[in-house]
Order: structure tokens, then C-alpha cells, then sequence
């Protein structure tokens, strides 16, 4: 039987999951339960072409790992009988401790309760799925793999805000980045697709979704990444704000009287192009734009202006650059912003191909021109092949 690895990814209201064979690639099946403890949930599993709905209020996390087992049964994939290796658990932040996938225990869901400050929205419902799981599966390994991890070794220069030394050492205040297992990923797969061994190649990773990050790659190691002590950090969002002066926080509390968490709250939930233009999934914002709405049209340009700007700061930082990658949701299907990100940039070495950046295959694929020193490329992203393989290794090893 071939090895199976159970993914998990616990969020709040949420719980996404995949049945993977990570030696092949192949996806067994692929589930979410949505809106947990509300008065309507919604699962839904796909497996091949079948799909497999259930409509009722699910009361919680618990309730919802059952029922997304109940289904996978009811698909004729019951879990005994699948060989399953490991569970791995998306975490959002390992901190300082965390930066290998690892076999969880008590004592790093202890720790993992102490960093919960650090991702107070991602990492506490990370931990409940991992407490349900691991009590309705005690007898496979439960691994935690981080999104940080691949930023744990970005330069001193790099990590470090400047701020007074003892409060950042104190309150374990650095440049963490995120999205790191979909960077990594990524990158490692356009080294491939150019063919050239991953430690001689210097690359940009552009992971454009509901949240976005940037990263710079050198040599195989990243040395920059636009995320920080939070994913607040960086990039224009879908709903967080990205860069902003941080003495706005202080004015807004003074003039404003907002409090701490107001000012979190919109800057996380109510900014970035939900508000700026009012809405934050893109195939609407173009449809606004091209009824001339001047909100819509404004977030659009502040989000490629912010995109522009970093993509110009990493070709510094790398010096020579020998490819840039477009990966998640919006990087991955939309060809305007790709193409309004690269564009005048022919100077810099880099130069689209029209034809190529609007094919809407879902293939790794080149967009560039053939003429471009830089090679542009659009790679999928597989955050949950990518886990599922760190679960096998640490099984393997162990």
C-alpha cells in the first residue's frame, strides 16, 4: 500500500483537509468544512470527479473532523485502510523554536500556546485542530509544519527591525515571514522547470493571494521576504494593509480614540483592497473597474504600485536575478496583474510575452519573452504536497 498523509489546515471557522500520497503527487481527496459553530455549515469533499456536499450547523471543531471522516468513508476512503503515515498541521508561526517539521507532543503544544500572541488569528485554530485530531487519531504521528520555517536563516540584516535591542529580544520581536512552505515549494520547482541545480539560481517568488508576500532566493536560501513579525507586514492584501507608517497606530489612538484592537482589526480585516475599492476577490474588482468605479480602480493601482516596488527592491538585494514567479490565487490566474507588475521593465532584463501570460493553462509555464534575461515564469503552488513530504521525511528519518 502506498504511503497517505492526512493535511490539515484548522482556521478559525474552518477546517480544509487533503488525503495525499506524497511520493506520487497524487490527491486522494481534497475537503472543507466552512463556517463551524455557525447556524449554517456547509462540507463539501471532492474525490476524482464526485462531489460530496452536507449541508446543517456543525457545533465545532470536533464535530467537524468527524464529519469530514464520515465523508471521506462515505467515499470509499476509510482511513484504516489507506495506509495513512502521518497527519500534518499547517502551523502559521513556529517563533524562534520551530523551524523543522516536527512529530507533535505536549510539551510543543505547550510552547505553541505560549507564541500564540504572534498569530493570534491563525495559530490558536491551528491548535484546536491539532488538539481534535490527535484525540480522534492517537495512533498516528501528528506532525506540525511551519509557515515560517524557511525564513528561520534569512541575514541578521534582513530579520532585524530597528528598534531598542532588549524589547525585540525581550518580546521575540524579528522578521519571521510567512507563506515560507509555498516559497519554498515554489522555488524549488522553477530551479526545475529551468533546469538548473536550486542552489545556483537567484529568484523572486510573488505568492499572490487573499494574502500576498514576496520573497528574494539566493541560491537556494531565502535572504528577504516582505512579511515580518506578522503577516500584516508587506504587500497590498485582499484585506490587510500591507506597509503603512507605523505612527499611525499612535495617532489613530490619540485623535481617533481607537483602541488597540480597533486599529488591529481594520488594519487585518478592513484594509488593503476591501477598503480601498470594497472588494477584495479580483475577478469583481476588474468587473468594478471596468464600470469606472475610481475606488476599485485606485485599490487596484496602490496594489501594483506596492507590487512594483518590491520586485524592484529584491532585483537590488539579489543583484542578478534569474527568475521571477507568480504563484497562489491571483499570481497564478490573473494575467493583469502580472502583466501591469512587469511591465516597463524591459531596462531591468525583464520582457513578457503577451501571448504566453495570457494562456490560461494551469500548467508550470513560461511568460516571458524569449528575448528576457529574466525568465518570468507562472508555477502553481502545492502548500499541502509540500507538507505532506516534510511529513513523510520526518516519519522516515525518525
Amino acid at each position: 500500500m502506498t504511503d497517505t498523509v492526512l493535511v490539515i489546515n484548522s482556521g478559525s471557522s474552518s477546517v480544509k483537509y487533503q488525503l495525499i500520497q506524497p511520493d506520487s503527487g497524487q490527491q486522494l481527496a481534497n475537503g472543507m468544512v466552512e463556517r463551524i459553530g455557525e447556524d449554517s455549515s456547509t462540507a463539501t469533499l471532492k474525490v476524482g470527479e464526485r462531489t460530496l456536499r452536507r449541508e446543517g450547523r456543525v457545533a465545532d471543531h470536533d464535530a467537524a473532523l468527524r464529519l469530514a471522516f464520515e465523508l471521506s468513508a462515505e467515499a470509499g476512503l476509510h482511513l484504516d485502510d489507506l495506509d495513512l503515515v502521518a497527519v500534518g498541521h499547517r502551523v502559521v508561526h513556529g517563533g524562534k523554536t520551530f523551524y523543522r517539521p516536527a512529530v507533535i507532543d505536549d510539551a510543543m503544544m505547550s510552547k505553541l500556546e505560549e507564541l500564540a500572541p504572534l498569530a493570534p488569528l491563525h495559530n490558536p485554530p491551528a491548535m484546536v485542530g491539532i488538539d481534535v485530531s490527535r484525540r480522534i487519531l492517537p495512533g498516528v504521528p501528528h506532525i506540525a509544519v511551519f509557515d515560517t520555517a524557511f525564513f528561520h536563516d534569512l541575514p541578521a540584516a534582513a530579520a532585524t527591525y530597528a528598534i531598542e535591542h532588549d524589547v525585540a529580544e525581550k518580546w521575540h520581536i524579528r522578521r519571521y515571514g510567512f507563506h515560507g512552505t509555498s516559497h519554498e515549494y515554489v522555488s524549488r520547482q522553477a530551479a526545475d522547470f529551468i533546469e538548473r541545480p536550486y542552489d545556483s539560481v537567484n529568484q523572486i517568488v510573488l505568492h499572490l493571494g487573499n494574502g500576498a508576500s514576496a520573497s528574494a532566493v539566493a541560491d537556494g536560501r531565502a535572504v528577504d521576504t516582505s512579511m515580518g513579525l506578522t503577516p500584516l507586514e508587506g504587500l497590498v492584501m485582499g484585506t490587510r494593509s500591507g506597509d503603512i507608517d507605523p505612527g499611525i497606530v499612535g495617532y489613530l489612538c490619540r485623535t481617533a480614540d481607537m483602541t488597540i484592537e480597533d486599529i488591529d482589526t481594520m488594519l487585518n480585516r478592513r484594509s488593503g483592497l476591501l477598503g480601498l475599492g470594497g472588494e477584495n476577490d479580483f475577478r469583481k474588482l476588474h468587473e468594478l473597474i471596468e464600470n469606472g468605479d475610481a475606488a476599485a480602480q485606485l485599490a487596484y493601482d496602490v496594489y501594483i504600485h506596492r507590487l512594483r516596488k518590491y520586485v524592484g527592491a529584491y532585483l537590488a538585494v539579489l543583484g542578478t536575478t534569474d527568475i521571477i514567479s507568480f504563484t497562489a490565487g491571483v499570481g497564478e490566474n490573473d494575467a493583469a496583474v502580472r502583466r501591469d507588475a512587469l511591465s516597463g521593465l524591459a531596462a531591468l532584463g525583464i520582457e513578457l510575452d503577451p501571448e504566453l501570460n495570457e494562456s490560461p493553462s494551469r500548467q508550470p509555464r513560461r511568460i516571458s519573452a524569449e528575448s528576457s534575461p529574466v525568465t518570468v515564469l507562472v508555477i502553481p503552488t502545492d502548500e499541502e504536497l509540500a507538507i505532506a513530504r516534510a511529513c513523510v521525511q520526518v516519519v522516515r528519518t525518525a
